[in-house]
């Protein structure tokens, strides 16, 4: 490196490169002391190049993209994703990517080569395009990071890398529930209040799994008929405090309002009842649960876990869960697994998943008159086409009007007959 001065000094060799003048003086930095002019050369290279990345120590250029990938874990999404989606780029690093591209040197990967990687996998493998895309988001973003995040590299070889378009990937199947499915399922768990309640709440809403399951009696507003959804739950390995946490929404414009409609607000009105009667029934074995905000080393809250009390103690953060089982054990997502697993085997409504409660939600309101713009906003999407955008507009009326209308478009005597809820005498 020529901005690189050695000297020999004595019987020891040092370093020696001008950096930037400090009121117009010019300023070097020099370092002695090395035994060869080699070891001299060495170091002051690296420390030159930490100079100019302001400070970031030099990192050799040799390193393997499977080290880079741990790297890039530890020091970008560990810090800037959510844990779920920390867990998905995992899984997909490690399955994937690392057998196939982990042992070549970060700088040699090139564009060909990451193509090729592409190409094949896609040929010989049936993953959802949901999936396949992930894969794709995790070659970009470490190699957009490496490049211009960390300088490890000085050509982005994945810039402009994109998924093949064959014919072999399959569709993502969505399953849209018919009026005879959902009241086959609502009859066959008329015994599990908790279960019917959650259907009912994502059928009505088009909630997500998680913002139902995160729901607590405090988002919900009975008065004026709407639910504040601003948390998402999800789980981690479990230990002694149990395994559940709340976390922001998906998205930004996930955290919104929905409106409830005449029969989920009925539903909901009853199964406080049931649950507030059941409260008392069981009365010190009722189970209760806290918030216990995890801090990091600044103090700042990073993520805030639903722990269970213990009895005849008090708690700062106490936190009033929607949906739990009947002594009031908090299971989070989990509350729908067993049910489905009903309802795939013993109803055969195959491929149905509790999500898909979601797209059925804004296939039947789309249908029945309402705009695109109205249903992103209710689902808490944040990008739809560039003309929907622009010249649909939504009002609270016509969101408010979209639950009028599904509540209408979904009514049934079963319906009608489950939301009661009735206590057993």
């Amino acid at each position: 490196m020529a901005n690189v001065n050695i000297k020999k000094r004595g019987k020891v060799y040092q370093y020696q490169f001008e950096i930037a003048p400090v009121k117009g003086k010019r300023k070097w930095i020099t370092k002695s002391g090395f035994k060869t002019k080699a070891e001299a050369q060495e170091e002051g290279n690296k420390a030159y190049t930490e100079y100019l990345n302001a400070g970031v120590p030099f990192k050799e250029c040799n390193i393997s993209y499977s080290d880079y990938l741990d790297y890039w874990l530890d020091n970008y999404c560990k810090i800037n994703l959510k844990y779920n989606t920390i867990q998905a780029y995992q899984n997909i690093i490690k399955n994937h990517i690392v057998p196939k591209l982990g042992k070549y040197r970060l700088s040699t990967i090139t564009s060909v080569k990451l193509n090729s990687f592409i190409t094949e996998l896609c040929e010989e493998n049936n993953f959802a395009p949901a999936y396949f895309k992930n894969i794709l988001k995790v070659l970009k973003g470490s190699f957009r990071d490496a490049c211009n995040l960390y300088g490890f590299i000085k050509y982005n070889p994945a810039r402009d890398l994109r998924l093949p378009r064959l014919d072999r990937i399959r569709k993502d199947i969505k399953h849209l529930y018919t009026q005879e499915e959902i009241d086959k399922i609502l009859n066959r768990f008329t015994n599990n209040d908790t279960f019917t309640c959650v259907f009912l709440t994502s059928c009505y809403t088009g909630m997500r799994t998680g913002e139902v399951c995160a729901l607590t009696w405090n988002d919900i507003d009975f008065e004026n008929g709407i639910i504040n959804i601003a948390h998402n739950v999800y789980d981690k390995p479990k230990d002694d405090k149990g395994r559940w946490f709340l976390g922001s929404t998906k998205t930004e414009t996930g955290t919104r309002v929905v409106y409830i409609c005449k029969t989920l607000l009925c539903a909901l009105k009853n199964y406080k009842k049931k649950q507030d009667y059941l409260k008392k029934i069981y009365g010190d074995k009722y189970t209760y649960y806290h918030i216990d905000y995890v801090r990091n080393n600044s103090g700042k809250i990073k993520e805030m876990r639903i722990v269970k009390n213990n009895e005849n103690e008090q708690y700062e953060n106490p936190i009033d869960l929607v949906f739990t089982r009947e002594d009031g054990t908090y299971t989070g997502t989990d509350i729908t697994r067993t049910p489905f697993k009903i309802i795939h085997n013993e109803l055969g409504i195959k491929k149905c998943r509790f999500y898909d409660l979601r797209g059925s939600y804004a296939t039947k309101i789309l249908k029945n008159g309402i705009e695109i713009r109205d249903v992103a906003d209710i689902l808490g999407h944040k990008n739809i086409e560039t003309t929907e955008n622009f010249y649909i507009s939504s009002t609270e009326n016509s969101r408010k009007y979209a639950t009028d209308v599904f509540d209408d478009v979904i009514k049934s005597e079963t319906i009608n007959r489950v939301i009661k809820f009735k206590i057993d005498s």
